[in-house]
């Protein structure tokens, strides 16, 4: 019998899906859902709590290399899908407040963080039964993965997603603002310097159009068998 994947990466650009398949793949393995951008958030509470502010990058980044973040399988029964800890702390709620979520996108930003929390999410992949999910994960941060997926979707499918979603959370953003957006985003990912959004070479690509998240797992699955 084939042994399972002991270390799973699932890749892809925006409103992909890719969250929420890699959750529900965690879920039926058994296994730690890793969300790497929990990272960001961490570091970005730390500045808060530390710093005050996260404009200056060389401070936010040493702060970045002091810290030590972990995440772990859920421990109660409150909504989470892991737990978060800084320092020791359980943050796993922290990190949603609304000033990390205005600051986060500047400390992902930051190259030295980014090289920072590359080293910790490898040191947390790399205990294994772990499906862990990003931009960067199959050719960075676990390159060594047991299975790698790339989860593709058109950009104009993407966006038909994200404004749906955006609908149901009573915002008024239009589609064509969003499809802008979107294809904004997917040139700075496929494009930065430090860890593009690429598909790693040994990667499985699947494309998502038309496609509901049970396929999507089927078809990951089959892969699995």
């Amino acid at each position: 019998m084939k042994k399972m994947p002991d270390k799973i990466a699932i890749d892809g650009p925006a409103a992909s899906g890719k969250s929420t398949v890699a959750e529900r793949l965690a879920e039926e393995l058994g296994y730690l859902y890793f969300d790497t951008g929990v990272m960001y958030r961490a570091v970005t509470l730390a500045a808060l709590k530390h710093l005050s502010r996260v404009e200056d990058e060389t401070a936010v980044t040493e702060l970045a290399q002091r810290v030590c973040i972990d995440v772990k399988p859920p421990s109660m029964d409150d909504g989470r899908k892991y737990d978060v800890f800084l320092d020791g702390q359980d943050v796993t709620w922290e990190i949603r407040k609304p000033e990390v979520d205005q600051n986060v996108s500047q400390v992902s930003a930051y190259s030295g963080v980014r090289q920072e929390m590359t080293s910790q999410q490898r040191r947390i992949g790399e205990r294994g039964r772990v499906v862990m999910v990003g931009r960067d994960i199959g050719t960075v941060v676990l390159p060594n993965a047991d299975l790698k997926i790339y989860l593709d979707a058109s950009v104009e499918e993407r966006a038909k997603r994200r404004h749906k979603e955006v609908l149901e959370r009573g915002r008024s953003e239009t589609y064509e603002e969003i499809l802008s957006s979107m294809r904004r985003r997917d040139e700075i990912d496929s494009t930065r310097k430090i860890a593009p959004l690429v598909a790693a070479k040994d990667a499985y690509i699947l494309n998502s159009d038309g496609l509901t998240v049970d396929g999507v797992l089927q078809k990951i699955h089959a892969l699995l068998k």
